[in-house]
């Protein structure tokens, strides 16, 4: 595999399981130097097992994207342990499935202060770090398809997809004098540990199958390719984008 990546740093929120470990695992092995995330309470080991199989280089940060001081924090950790920051994944989040007249307040200031807020923050102080390093940078955040379509017991998550993929067109237009691109990836059905409980139901399962034009879910590692194009030159003139990554799903998503 083309070591893209040689002699960066990356940054990877949420990365102890699902699309930020398969993130993870692929920037590694395109040759960066990668920050596993990961909540206090979770184990990274999987992770790191991965890049260790793929030759990879990365080491452990423990954050919680709720607590701005502990973000704030990571970034400058994983400044000052790898000596640079090139690029941050933001994937961090959370999607508790609420119908929406029991969604208490709560509930709904968690899934914002971990979806929405935890991506500014990240996003925000990463670029303050790329800015003080002097040589530019990416960002993508790990938005949604709920993004542009509602879906039952997902209302005020739908609310926080649409805020990130707004949140990085509207960096974009602020960083790129510094040469910092930002865009958002937007997966549809990804089999994720956060997406199978959904599909245990016969039902739904069948209404993803039938309506997706490629009538499969993404694997984790699809979406990590998308993101890894996000970061590379070869997308250096792409910034202020959002991308779907989701088989065709949007056409059909709404019938």
């Amino acid at each position: 595999m083309d070591r893209r990546f040689d002699g960066k740093v990356a940054l990877v929120t949420g990365a102890a399981t699902g699309i930020g470990q398969a993130t993870a695992a692929r920037l590694a092995a395109d040759g960066a130097t990668v920050a596993v995330n990961h909540r206090p309470d979770q184990d990274p080991a999987e992770t790191m097992q991965r890049i260790a199989k793929a030759e990879g280089t990365c080491f452990p940060m423990a954050a919680d994207m709720r607590d701005p001081g502990q973000v704030t924090a990571m970034v400058q950790d994983v400044a000052g342990r790898a000596g640079r920051l090139d690029y941050v994944v933001s994937n961090a989040a959370i999607n508790p499935f609420l119908k929406w007249d029991e969604t208490r307040v709560e509930d709904f200031d968690e899934l914002f202060e971990t979806n929405v807020r935890g991506t500014w923050v990240v996003a925000v102080e990463a670029a303050k770090q790329m800015i003080r390093e002097g040589h530019g940078g990416a960002i993508c955040c790990v938005s949604s398809i709920s993004a542009h379509v509602g879906a039952p017991y997902q209302t005020a998550y739908c609310g926080t997809k649409g805020a990130i993929s707004m949140l990085a067109k509207a960096l974009a237009c602020n960083l790129g004098e510094h040469g910092i691109r930002v865009n958002a990836i937007e997966p549809g059905w990804t089999m994720t540990p956060m997406s199978a409980p959904m599909m245990d139901d016969p039902a739904v399962l069948k209404y993803y199958q039938e309506r997706i034009p490629l009538h499969r879910g993404a694997k984790p590692e699809e979406l990590a390719a998308a993101i890894a194009f996000m970061l590379s030159a070869d997308a250096s003139y792409v910034t202020a984008a959002t991308l779907l990554v989701d088989g065709g799903f949007i056409v059909n998503a709404e019938l």
